[in-house]
């Protein structure tokens, strides 16, 4: 997950410097790798599985 926010990253500032960010198709593939990240941080963050309640802190 990390090399992929990472990838992401360069691939914004490389299409940045080479002044294609302005093509719709880049902008496309950028954004929904984008939009891939955030919701599987959503998923991770609430997924219940992943909750620990109190009583298993205490054990």
């Amino acid at each position: 997950m990390v090399w992929f926010t990472g990838f992401i990253i360069v691939a914004f500032f490389v299409a940045g410097i080479l002044d294609v960010l302005d093509y719709i198709i880049v902008k496309l593939i950028l954004f929904s790798c984008f939009s891939f990240v955030v919701a599987n941080i959503y998923f991770f963050l609430f997924k219940e599985d992943t909750k620990k309640s109190p009583e298993e802190d205490s054990k």
